[in-house]
């Protein structure tokens, strides 16, 4: 089906995408159903949500606290808002004193960023990361 959309030109496509299949617009097309789609409900990431799940996806399973230790600052409403809007969910409690919630990514978060799994991630090394600190050149 993938080669018969492909050579008669179709304007969407079959993608795999988080363990399983999905019809995906091609993205020369992608201004066109955009003007079409009138969805009330977009979810915009902001940075901080951004970064948390950053952390998450990259470490998973994570501490609240192994999280701010990253981020060096308090990602109690960011972690709320994620779990709201299924981004992320409790995957069980570390066996530490607190018995803290675990934190892993979830489908929505492959869906939303177009990936079959977290694995399809690009290794650390491949991104240039801030880390704050000025080099001198």
């Amino acid at each position: 089906m993938q080669e018969d959309y492909k050579i008669n030109n179709r304007p969407f496509f079959i993608q795999e995408i988080s363990g399983g299949f999905s019809f995906a617009t091609r993205p020369e097309y992608s201004t066109w159903v955009n003007k079409l789609y009138n969805s009330d409900k977009k979810i915009s990431l902001s940075m901080p949500s951004v970064e948390t799940l950053a952390i998450i996806a990259y470490n998973q399973p994570i501490t609240r606290l192994e999280i701010e230790t990253i981020r060096g600052v308090d990602s109690s409403s960011v972690l709320t808002s994620l779990l709201k809007n299924g981004f992320i969910r409790i995957r069980g409690r570390k066996k530490t004193p607190g018995n803290p919630f675990l934190y892993r990514v979830t489908e929505k978060f492959l869906l939303h960023f177009g990936l079959k799994s977290v694995s399809d991630l690009p290794p650390l090394e491949e991104l240039e990361i801030e880390d704050g600190k000025n080099e001198a050149t």
